[in-house]
């Protein structure tokens, strides 16, 4: 019987290269993609494409696995980064890991990896697929609560998921350095990379003013008081504290009286107009509810069930919530019984079934808390 055939798409870091050597180990026909999803920066300092080449390359090698490279700058630029820039001329925050990973990594990728013959791609992300005993594909948590991935990839589908392996899900990220240090995988001691994939490690601000124009506006406080000018709206974050440029004012002081931090509290677009608080549990950054949009439902349907669990940024814990979906576009509203903080629109809301990720939504509005 012929080996199954898994393309795997692999960047140069430690969790895909230990991916390689784990499906090799199971006895599948392994070959490596290297994605190239960016190129209008080749020669600068921040763009490590070459050096990650080099060690998916190194790895491979070592593994014994053939390796590709496919340049994937157009579909990202069309399907990645132009969304990414007309969420920020919104006023919005997007995450585009997600949008990549539906679009590019389990897309694109899939559909490259379907014209080498291949019956399964795999990546290395933290998560794991199962099929329920309606034959639907599940997407779990990872093992590894402090690495779990799913919040990223809750937009993929039955179709991408019957076709996913997912090989690290059942192992901690101290196994997997463990596994690639007993290999000597030339990049055993990488450290794991962060940030925006096309930004990298240079200043965001810097990055957005080759792409957006910005007009400076009034910064107010939530009573309306003119406090500071910002550079752009485009630049901030709502819950953001660093960066504002007014830390040094006068104002709210706490019972130690100390002053207070500032946080980005509302952006105003139509007005030019961003609002900034002092203190973290200001009403104004504390939300009870949210509106979704863009919806979209690993299983294909939208729960069922109205009491679950929800992530409205990556790294939080889940939070209980109540999911009832508004309209026929399947836009949804999730209401919470402990305020949540900081809820931004452009950011996911990911809804959870235990260790089951179910979907969610492109954060659209987000409402006050209102304790009972």
């Amino acid at each position: 019987m012929a080996r199954k055939r898994v393309v795997l798409g692999m960047s140069g870091g430690v969790d895909s290269s230990v991916a390689a050597w784990l499906l090799k180990q199971q006895g599948y026909e392994v070959i490596g993609l290297f994605m190239k999803n960016w190129e209008d920066e080749d020669d600068s300092e921040y763009c490590s494409t070459r050096e990650d080449w080099i060690d998916a390359a190194s790895v491979a090698d070592v593994v014994g696995v053939d390796i590709e490279a496919v340049n994937f700058a157009s579909e990202y630029k069309d399907r990645v980064f132009a969304e990414f820039l007309r969420e920020y001329e919104a006023g919005r925050t997007p995450n585009p890991d997600v949008l990549c990973n539906a679009e590019i990594k389990f897309k694109a990728f899939l559909d490259h990896a379907v014209s080498l013959g291949a019956d399964l791609i795999a990546t290395g992300h933290y998560a794991r697929v199962r099929q329920g005993g309606d034959g639907r594909f599940e997407l779990l948590k990872a093992v590894d609560a402090s690495k779990d991935q799913s919040y990223f990839l809750h937009r993929l589908n039955q179709a991408q998921l019957s076709r996913t392996l997912f090989p690290l899900g059942e192992l901690h990220k101290t196994q997997v350095r463990h596994i690639a240090d007993s290999l000597a995988l030339p990049n055993a001691k990488k450290k794991d990379s962060t940030g925006i994939c096309f930004i990298g490690e240079r200043p965001f601000r810097e990055f957005l003013n080759r792409y957006l124009s910005f007009k400076p506006g009034p910064m107010k406080t939530a009573d309306g008081a003119v406090v500071g000018e910002h550079v752009g709206l485009s630049f901030y974050t709502l819950g953001q504290r660093k960066g504002i440029g007014i830390g040094g004012m006068k104002g709210y002081r706490n019972q130690q009286g100390e002053a207070a931090p500032w946080y980005v509290a509302r952006k105003d677009v139509a007005s030019n107009t961003l609002y900034v608080v002092q203190g973290h549990d200001h009403p104004w950054l504390l939300s009870g509810a949210l509106t979704a949009s863009q919806v979209s439902w690993v299983s294909g349907d939208a729960p069922a069930q109205e009491a679950l669990a929800a992530k409205t940024r990556y790294r939080q814990a889940d939070v209980a919530c109540r999911h009832q979906t508004r309209d026929s576009a399947g836009n949804f509203t999730l209401e919470f019984p402990v305020a949540q903080w900081a809820v931004t629109p452009g950011q996911s809301a990911v809804l959870y079934d235990g260790e089951v990720c179910l979907g969610g939504g492109i954060i659209a509005s987000a409402g006050p808390f209102q304790p009972v």
